[in-house]
């Protein structure tokens, strides 16, 4: 059971003068009753206000490679410390996450540590950058916003892994604070969106371009294709359409592979040659940098000069083989620039951090 000290003040609401409150953090709109929970399940009315249930709370820790993210162009080869809390504002039948995502079970939450802990943990274990992954952070977006600040007192950098479903005013105190974000794209359809994740996809695509044109914010995107649901030549097409028309050609691409999972688990996984020929009508459209992941790929983990088309970054799995970028972030071979966000260096002391997972444990009780 949830105690007064377990509970933070949550933000991004407002009183309906009838009893309830309405969150204002997402475009679900939530309207509560005094004790009910938002869809998020981490956000509850206490005593007509609305409060966070999760700040502070951990479903664990661990240092990782940044191309695990997936990012491909923010600092390659660098490591992450990750972590999330549980509850998912999304309700996607495939997620891949479920049992942190769609968890109603507190006592996953085994880890505990304030702001200036994780912060201090990343510092003391050599991570570059600390990820608010797992879930989605948009949903503790106090705690993510409050450790990103105690991170930049240390140097240390702020990545958002999310689907992106939050309103313009959270959102730009959010990515405010984020050095760069992988939003998860599900689809290019409203009817997948509604059918399978019941939300929408305009927010998401506003939440996109606007991270790319108005924040410091680095970003890439990443769907997940399932067969038989998002993964047509038409809908590929469009989504690489539009993100030409709307975003432009350099910002990454990645498209994964679906697993079965949750209440898709019937559905076969995703075929390596579906990415392949996503990532081919990708390039097609213009797209400069299009990956596939989740299968073992090497091309389609490679980032090509976009002008000479010499392999620079050369990637097995999470494991970089050959990283040829000169200290500007430019081709060698004809000194196009690279997008994204590259260090005079490889990594930490020039090392690749490579594939390894290392769970961390920050709590002191």
């Amino acid at each position: 059971m949830l105690t007064a000290e377990s509970l933070h003040p949550g933000r991004w609401w407002h009183a309906l003068g009838d009893g309830r409150i309405q969150c204002d953090l997402c475009p679900r709109d939530c309207q509560l009753h005094e004790g009910q929970r938002g869809a998020c399940f981490v956000r509850q009315v206490k005593n007509g206000a609305m409060q966070l249930t999760t700040y502070g709370r951990s479903s664990g820790f661990c240092i990782d490679p940044i191309e695990k993210k997936p990012l491909n162009h923010f600092y390659p080869g660098s490591s992450i410390l990750s972590f999330g809390t549980a509850g998912c504002n999304l309700t996607c039948k495939f997620c891949q996450n479920s049992d942190i995502s769609k968890a109603r079970d507190m006592d996953k939450l085994m880890d505990s540590a304030t702001p200036q802990a994780i912060a201090s943990a990343a510092r003391r274990h050599g991570a570059d950058s600390v990820a608010y992954t797992y879930n989605d952070p948009v949903i503790f977006a106090e705690y993510a916003i409050d450790t990103a600040l105690a991170c930049r007192e240390q140097g240390i950098r702020n990545v958002a892994v999310t689907a992106g479903y939050i309103h313009p005013a959270p959102a730009r105190e959010f990515f405010a604070v984020m050095d760069a974000a992988n939003v998860d794209l599900k689809a290019f359809t409203e009817d997948f969106y509604h059918k399978l994740c019941v939300a929408h996809l305009q927010p998401v695509l506003d939440i996109l371009a606007y991270i790319h044109h108005e924040t410091d914010c680095w970003l890439e995107i990443t769907t997940l294709l399932i067969p038989g649901h998002n993964d047509s030549a038409g809908e590929i097409s469009e989504l690489a359409n539009w993100m030409m028309r709307e975003l432009g050609p350099d910002v990454p691409l990645h498209f994964t592979a679906f697993h079965p999972a949750w209440k898709m688990n019937t559905v076969p996984a995703t075929p390596a040659g579906t990415l392949t020929q996503a990532r081919r009508i990708a390039l097609d459209a213009g797209l400069h940098h299009v990956y596939t992941g989740n299968v073992h790929d090497s091309e389609g983990g490679t980032t090509f000069c976009p002008a000479c088309h010499a392999a620079l970054i050369v990637r097995d799995w999470y494991d970089i083989r050959r990283y040829d970028l000169n200290a500007s972030g430019a081709c060698p071979h004809c000194q196009t620039p690279i997008a994204g966000r590259f260090g005079t260096a490889l990594g930490r002391d020039g090392q690749a951090f490579g594939p390894r997972r290392v769970p961390v444990r920050l709590a002191t009780g």
